[in-house]
């Protein structure tokens, strides 16, 4: 059934909303209760549970996309029109500055509410391109399990599990935000904007190139909702 763009919006404030608690509060907990000692794999994990939660309470819904650059993604390949794409953002950022400012009251401040850092002892031409192949890499798997109904059933697993991979394996480069408002809220509320540009663009170019990919190849196989 065809869902309006308020249920869209609502849905997508929530999702994203526990995605940044979970993301951004398990640093900030970490942090907090143990001196960071749990590190990259808990700060992996984190985010895992929270898509699970999020995909499949609300993929048959909006698509369960909880960030703008997936946004992005979905546009170019025609899944969504111009006004929703506005619906998506308002509802994605707001959910994310909400999930911070809970963070913030119920957990803590720690670590700037758990913002994005890329690793400075890298340089910047390695930086860069490790988010954005994290963000490629995001949009990938979500084409995939949409495009080509693979793993079905397991959508949630897989697309939890890439951003899960991706931290684990990538934060301690670029910091692996792959969420331009996972990045932003904790920025926002934190004050600090040192390396928000780096999260506002690498993830975009990730998931449009892949957009661009997967539009050309499996442009006759649109689906509206998750298996």
């Amino acid at each position: 059934m065809p869902y309006s763009n308020l249920q869209i919006f609502i849905v997508e404030l929530i999702g994203t909303f526990i995605l940044v608690v979970f993301a951004t509060g398990s640093i900030v907990f970490d942090d907090k209760f143990f001196d960071g000692q749990l590190g990259i794999p808990f700060a992996a994990v984190a985010p895992f549970v929270a898509l699970l939660i999020g995909v499949y309470s609300f993929g048959k819904i909006s698509l369960a996309h909880f960030n703008p650059a997936v946004t992005i993604g979905y546009y170019i390949t025609g899944h969504i029109t111009k006004i929703q794409v506005v619906y998506y953002f308002v509802a994605e950022i707001i959910g994310a500055i909400l999930g911070s400012f809970f963070v913030m009251q119920f957990i803590g401040n720690n670590v700037n509410l758990g913002a994005n850092t890329p690793n400075h002892d890298f340089s910047l031409p390695l930086i860069f391109p490790v988010e954005v192949l994290a963000s490629a890499m995001l949009m990938g798997v979500i084409f995939y399990v949409v495009y080509t109904k693979g793993l079905r059933g397991f959508s949630g697993v897989a697309i939890g599990g890439i951003v899960g991979l991706d931290i684990l394996f990538l934060a301690f480069i670029s910091g692996a935000s792959m969420n331009p408002a996972r990045a932003l809220a904790p920025a926002l509320l934190s004050g600090v904007f040192t390396d928000l540009w780096l999260y506002w663009t690498a993830p975009f170019i990730g998931t449009t190139i892949m957009a661009f990919v997967f539009r050309g190849k499996f442009h006759a196989q649109r689906t509206s909702n998750y298996e």
